[in-house]
């Protein structure tokens, strides 16, 4: 379906349904992905696969996202969101049901890419489509709503869909997350305002955004702030044993959602007046916050302050660079957000990657000097991007 003529306009209040609407798209799409990593024992032994080829169930949805994002959000930029927005709510809905019923690992490899496809689309219009419903002054914390789906799936609803699978069973869980899927595009399909999608005589290139001043600098932060978290986060269990906290795993999972959340907060409040200080002070306070988790004397109190500060400090981390990509691209803002995506998911690969090299061959203790390269990397090209991309002053004022 084409962009509409008639598309809903850009509102002076922020519509906090339409936002939570959004915001619970990416609820959906994170629990998806994850979900199969809490449950890879009861899925290898129902599917007679190995842990390690269930654990594919996860890798191969984020291949989806990443081939996809880009391709697919370039080629819709001149249809209407919401069409759209169904469109990945719907396909993580049937590829859930598929997974769920499946009892071939070929098919549910398949249905798991297939469903990281829709995901990919998802999360590409996810942030345009927030910034598209409200007035510049709003866009910033417009964004912060949509994008709070992220730490609440991560911090609640990963655990409590591995708790339920552990009860239910891994199928059951999957068809509670169609389920939801379910009632989330009912609400859409009812509730959600439409907006337009690009004019087909201003659509643009991928490589033409790209090309846009900040663009590129604001894509190598995020790859470098991104990967640097999931070096630790792919690996808290065996650090908190490395710790000497092991038995605290979820306490300190709990911790950091709560803490993301209240990051996402600061990150609203600042994003459209210091969104350049809030990117530099996110960026120095998570290497400190590195240095605390990995240098000083593991006591538990140590421990809780470097993951609050590690988790204010990254709760912000996709408001603050998307709003930046935004505002860099311009009418590109589509596009810059599969960009987004899609380096997303490939720093959380290699995030893991990476972090799996060092804990094979060196050690956990390795991974914090690791951790502050990349952070030091992606601060230093924050801050070289003052003319473009990470820029001061208010972002409303320009």
């Amino acid at each position: 379906m084409q962009s509409e003529p008639h598309a809903q306009a850009e509102s002076d209040t922020l519509p906090v349904g339409a936002l939570v609407l959004l915001a619970l798209t990416g609820f959906t799409a994170i629990v998806t992905e994850t979900l199969p990593a809490g449950l890879l024992p009861q899925v290898a032994d129902d599917l007679s696969i190995s842990r390690a080829l269930a654990g594919q169930m996860v890798t191969v949805y984020a291949v989806g996202s990443v081939v996809a994002a880009i391709p697919l959000v370039s080629f819709t930029q001149s249809y209407a969101r919401k069409p759209l927005l169904l469109a990945a709510i719907v396909g993580l809905l049937v590829f859930d049901v598929v997974t769920a019923l499946s009892h071939s690992y070929a098919m549910t490899l398949v249905a798991r890419f297939a469903a990281g496809v829709a995901a990919g689309l998802g999360w590409g219009i996810l942030g345009g489509y927030a910034r598209r419903l409200v007035i510049d002054r709003l866009k910033g914390r417009a964004l912060a709503l949509a994008m709070i789906g992220t730490p609440l799936a991560l911090s609640v609803g990963v655990p409590l869909g591995t708790f339920a699978g552990g009860v239910i069973g891994w199928r059951t869980a999957f068809l509670v997350l169609a389920a939801q899927a379910l009632c989330l595009a009912g609400a859409v399909a009812w509730k959600m305002p439409d907006s337009a999608g690009q004019p087909r005589e201003r659509k643009l290139s991928n490589l033409t955004v790209l090309r846009m001043p900040g663009v590129a600098m604001i894509l190598a932060t995020a790859f470098a702030w991104v990967t640097a978290h999931y070096i630790l986060y792919t690996y808290v269990a065996p650090y908190a044993e490395w710790a000497g906290d092991g038995d605290r795993v979820s306490l300190l999972l709990l911790v950091f959602g709560c803490a993301a959340l209240a990051g996402i907060w600061i990150a609203g409040a600042a994003v459209d007046g210091h969104l350049r200080l809030h990117v530099l002070a996110s960026l120095a306070v998570f290497a400190g916050a590195t240095a605390v988790l990995g240098f000083l004397p593991h006591t538990e109190g140590v421990i809780l302050v470097g993951v609050i500060f590690w988790g204010l400090t990254f709760g912000g981390a996709a408001t603050s660079v998307q709003t930046a990509a935004s505002d860099a691209a311009g009418e590109g803002v589509d596009i810059v957000g599969a960009m987004l995506t899609t380096v997303w998911n490939v720093s959380i690969a290699c995030g893991g990657a990476i972090g799996a090299l060092i804990y094979r061959s060196v050690g956990i203790q390795a991974f914090f000097p690791t951790m502050l390269v990349l952070l030091s990397a992606g601060f230093v090209v924050a801050y070289a991007s003052s003319a473009s991309g990470f820029r001061p002053g208010a972002r409303t004022a320009r």
